[in-house]
């Protein structure tokens, strides 16, 4: 019979290779009984830290009398029969399409979607206004040692998206079966098989280029076709349908459904679908800065010790609820053993991010501490107030920094203190540099007094967070999407049929994970409607 077994709890020290054992004694069966035994989940224990344990969910067959599976089920917390899935029934679509299917941008969700589109033999065309991996790696590098801006191919914009450029985390807070099929499709293109049980998986920056590499020959070995320096720049469509999309000006491709799966940064791909009737509404989104600390700080409060030698990194979620304003505060893409860089895509604007390798060894803790934002702090209702939002106060960052893309930093007692750090501001790993600065002055009044307050709750849940060992940089403001690409039950634009808008720049999604599952959902809606071309 096969079984999961929730909540496992086992110290660290153990070798993990004597859980059937472990499981044997418990069960009270024979070890030989226990086979085919599949970590579905790990994660750490640390609520009596420094005792340390990890918490698993196990997959297994168990080959013992019926009448026996029933005692041992009654009688040993979290075991259960494994559940069944049943495949969904075919209906073949009635419509043939008369052109290959586009897919606009080669993020998380366009990749999927173009590999879902792909393996059903649609031969999908993926347009990516920036450059390969490879290339685009170079013009970043350029960027944070030169402050040499391509507006097309940076940290934002080019093949993998921004989350090439993060810390590559799989975590979501989804639950979506199509989950399962993303984290294996990784592992096949080369991430590490950790990744399919770890409950905090991550790839890291190193690891993602390869991947989306492999990705890319994937789509192209079935049919599928990547182009870069690709930019939408217009849209055909009459009569309410998609009849084709313009390309850098100049070409025009006939098609009937696009999926549009821009980046939460392409400001010029929302206001080129403005003008063209594509309905789109204001999203709340957050902004705030970005904090340093040395990581054995966080080690040592999340695992009552400096280092572990079987745990990674320790990494931290902080929230904080602001009883004044009734805003919210959190930790944001918190990066352990990374830097923060420089992310800019558009000139005279100033970014921050954070990112990490697959082995987070540069001993640096950093994340994101935002604030949330909506509508009453953006000026009126245009769909696009929210965008303007973050380019002023990018702007303020980048004149503050000094306009060479240093970011404006200060220590975080100076922040609560309100005073400019000077020559006692801690190193940052942030390049191409950093320029003290008070930064309430790069931030709306009401994110900055509300991070005062937050900073302090934090330092109650982490000791030392607000202390002598932390240091800011700003301004962080690409959180998530600050429009929403409305789209209907069929997942299509609300007045051009054949528009499929997808993923984080839509608005649907948050993180690699969820935007991949949200590209897959809209290739699914492409083949539930049509055949494909001949």
């Amino acid at each position: 019979m096969n079984l999961i077994w929730t909540n496992l709890r086992v110290p660290v020290e153990e070798d993990e290779r004597q859980l059937p054992l472990m499981m044997a004694r418990k069960l009270k069966v024979p070890q030989q009984s226990i086979s085919n035994l599949r970590i579905l989940r790990r994660s750490v224990d640390a609520r009596k830290k420094p005792q340390l344990f990890f918490s698993y969910t196990l997959g297994f067959s168990l080959e013992i009398p019926y009448k026996e599976v029933d005692r041992v089920l009654h009688r040993v917390a979290g075991l259960k029969p494994e559940p069944q899935v049943m495949p969904k029934p075919f209906i073949k679509p009635e419509k043939n399409l008369s052109h290959r299917p586009i897919v606009v941008g080669a993020g998380p969700a366009g990749y999927f979607a173009a590999l879902a589109l792909a393996k059903a033999g649609y031969a999908p065309l993926v347009l990516e206004r920036g450059d390969d991996v490879e290339t685009r790696t170079l013009k970043v590098e350029n960027f944070w040692k030169k402050g040499q801006l391509d507006i097309e191919s940076n940290v934002q914009f080019g093949e993998g998206g921004a989350g090439t450029f993060s810390d590559g985390k799989l975590t979501t807070r989804i639950a979506d079966p199509r989950i399962t099929e993303v984290l294996e499709t990784f592992v096949e293109q080369g991430a590490p098989a950790e990744i399919l049980f770890l409950a905090k998986a991550h790839i890291g920056t190193d690891i993602l280029k390869i991947v989306t590499q492999r990705l890319r020959q994937k789509i192209q070995s079935m049919g599928g076709e990547v182009r870069f320096r690709a930019k939408l720049t217009g849209l055909r469509h009459q009569n309410g349908k998609l009849t084709g999309v313009e390309v850098n000006n100049s070409e025009v491709i006939p098609a009937e459904a696009m999926i549009l799966a821009i980046g939460h940064s392409a400001r010029d791909t929302y206001r080129l679908l403005l003008e063209q009737g594509v309905h789109l509404e204001q999203k709340a989104f957050a902004i705030g800065l970005r904090v340093e600390h040395p990581q054995e700080l966080i080690n040592t409060s999340q695992y009552g010790m400096e280092l572990h030698p079987k745990l990674g990194p320790a990494d931290y979620q902080l929230t904080y609820q602001d009883t004044t304003t009734g805003r919210g505060a959190y930790a944001f893409c918190m990066c352990p053993g990374g830097k923060v860089v420089a992310a800019a895509s558009d000139v005279e604007r100033l970014v921050t991010n954070g990112m990490s390798e697959y082995r987070r060894d540069t001993g640096v803790a950093n994340s994101a501490l935002v604030v949330t934002v909506g509508k009453g702090d953006f000026q009126g209702e245009h769909p696009l107030a929210g965008v303007e939002f973050q380019e002023y106060w990018e702007h303020q960052a980048f004149l503050a920094g000094g306009r060479d893309y240093k970011a404006p930093a200060q220590s975080v007692r100076d922040f609560l203190a309100k005073r400019v750090s000077g020559e006692f501001l801690l190193p940052s790993s942030y390049t191409p540099g950093i320029h003290p600065v008070e930064l309430h002055a790069v931030l709306p009044q009401a994110v900055g007094d509300v991070l005062d307050r937050a900073l302090l709750s934090f330092d109650q849940k982490i000791q030392g967070f607000a202390g002598e060992k932390g240091t800011l940089t700003g301004i962080e403001t690409r959180t998530s999407a600050p429009v929403r690409i409305t789209r209907d039950k069929t997942g299509e634009s609300l007045h051009i049929q054949g528009l499929f808008p997808a993923g984080e720049g839509a608005g649907y999604a948050g993180g690699i994970m969820s935007a991949a599952v949200d590209g897959i959902r809209s290739a699914e809606r492409i083949m539930a409607q049509y055949n494909p071309a001949d």
